[in-house]
């Protein structure tokens, strides 16, 4: 290449998202190059070269780079590589798919974004909003890239985006109607200098929002009171606990939040008040929703479909019709009174503690998996309270017995198949073993689905052992 800026888009990384961008720009008549050092993209490569895209795959060329007219930068890409820092430093524009998207979308977007329960609440927000009768498209890092719907003919009322911080790192222009933030606890402390860091990029959320936009922020969030006079959106609150009594900003919340529409949880109640007045959803029967968190998720969701004209039977409607999503929480049988239950999703210690307040006791705790900076002693309180035994396997196994041990019998092992049949020789019946991990799962399995699914093969395998030995008179 010459050693003049050229006219190219540089798309680094070749996930889902890369693709779709390297597609969607190409669609727009830019010039892109795409690039991604993983050498197993290669049949990605060749989907591009088809269209006319140039492909770097294998390898990275810091001239490729250094001469692009902008970078775009797949999420899962460590924004600290040398080659984006280099180029960033001669000048190079760096964008993330958000901006990207926002440059040529003309739909109002609802977006949600948390440490913990995004994909069940984008995907409720979704139901409520077709159960209202609006048309949506679902997408961002929920699976489907958001600029997949730029690319499609058909129109909606809503984007629905489920949104990580890796997104939201790079978004300088992204701005939703409608935007959500569920909580915010300790994660990714790999990609993150600081926890600080990772909370402003939850937060950077808001950041372009005007006062005809709305914010939807979970009130048990450590700073909202403060966070949220910086906030330009109306704001609108849920929360299972009481509003805040801190007399010097006590009035300016009264003033953001609107009273007309908020959500509050009470014990399995969530109590919605609106234009109508006030709706009280009992959650005991939504089966599908177990657990303070699924309240939680419910407030929000709901907020938000009544932020987007959606209505109260839309609420219900959806919720009765709800199925739990794979890989959380989700029941997978009995052996002998002890009850499996599969929580793979759960990838940091949050999510862990919304799992065992959902069971509160006698509970068989199998965590471990890829090391990502996870501070397991925040599992302590929880661990002495609820956990008879835990099973410790994958990269982190040394890491929990350090962190837990003294508090709880750890046993460490090396595989699922292990980890199961010792849970069931440990447990008895009345108890449960939860398959909760606490960390990402690429040490062992492609992702956290593929370790869900081996959980739930070796349960079923041990009850096929079972019946056989049953039938033998074992």
């Amino acid at each position: 290449m010459d050693n003049i800026k050229q006219s190219y888009f540089l798309v680094v990384g070749l996930g889902s998202s890369g693709l779709s961008m390297a597609r969607f720009l190409h669609s727009k008549g830019q010039k892109v190059v795409a690039t991604d050092i993983d050498a197993s993209r290669t049949p990605a490569g060749k989907a591009l070269k088809a269209l006319g895209i140039q492909t770097q795959i294998g390898f990275h060329d810091q001239t490729t780079f250094n001469l692009a007219r902008t970078i775009v930068v797949s999420p899962g890409v460590p924004l600290d590589m040398i080659y984006l820092k280099t180029a960033a430093r001669k000048g190079v524009p760096i964008k993330g798919d958000l901006d990207i998207f926002s440059q040529y979308n003309k739909t109002p977007v609802i977006a949600i974004t948390g440490t913990n329960g995004k994909t069940t609440t984008t995907t409720l927000v979704r139901d409520m909003l077709e159960a209202s009768g609006l048309t949506t498209f679902m997408g961002g890092n929920i699976g489907t890239p958001l600029v997949e719907y730029l690319m499609d003919d058909r129109q909606a009322d809503w984007i629905v985006a489920e949104i990580s911080s890796f997104q939201l790192d790079l978004a300088h222009n992204f701005k939703p109607e409608v935007g959500l933030l569920l909580n915010v606890a300790q994660d990714h402390l790999d990609r993150y200098a600081t926890f600080d860091s990772y909370i402003e990029s939850k937060w950077g959320i808001f950041q372009n929002q005007t006062s005809h936009d709305k914010a939807i922020i979970n009130q048990a969030i450590e700073g909202f009171e403060t966070r949220i006079t910086q906030i330009s959106s109306q704001v609108f609150s849920f929360s299972s606990r009481p509003n805040s009594n801190n007399p010097q900003i006590k009035d300016q919340i009264k003033n953001q939040i609107k009273d007309r529409l908020n959500v509050r949880i009470s014990g399995d109640h969530v109590f919605i008040r609106n234009q109508d007045g006030l709706e009280d959803i009992d959650t005991r029967a939504l089966t599908e929703l177990p657990g303070i968190h699924n309240r939680e998720n419910i407030a929000a969701a709901s907020l938000a479909n009544l932020a987007a004209g959606g209505n109260m039977q839309g609420i219900l409607s959806a919720l009765a019709a709800f199925k739990n999503l794979p890989h959380r929480m989700a029941f997978v049988r009995t052996l002998n009174g002890i009850c499996f239950y599969n929580d793979s999703k759960a990838t940091n210690t949050d999510a862990v503690v919304r799992a065992l307040e959902s069971f509160q006791k006698n509970i068989i705790l199998i965590l471990g998996g890829k090391e990502k900076g996870t501070d397991f002693s925040q599992l302590s309180s929880w661990v002495k309270k609820a956990t008879k035994q835990i099973i410790a396997m994958g990269e982190a196994s040394d890491h929990i017995q350090e962190k837990l041990g003294e508090i709880c019998p750890v046993l460490q092992v090396t595989s699922m198949e292990e980890a199961v049949k010792r849970a069931y020789e440990i447990g008895c019946e009345g108890e449960v073993v939860l398959l909760s991990p606490a960390c990402a799962s690429f040490d062992m399995y492609e992702n956290y689905g593929a370790r869900g699914d081996d959980f739930i093969a070796q349960v079923n395998k041990l009850e096929n052992k079972l019946a056989a030995g049953i039938k033998n008179g074992e």
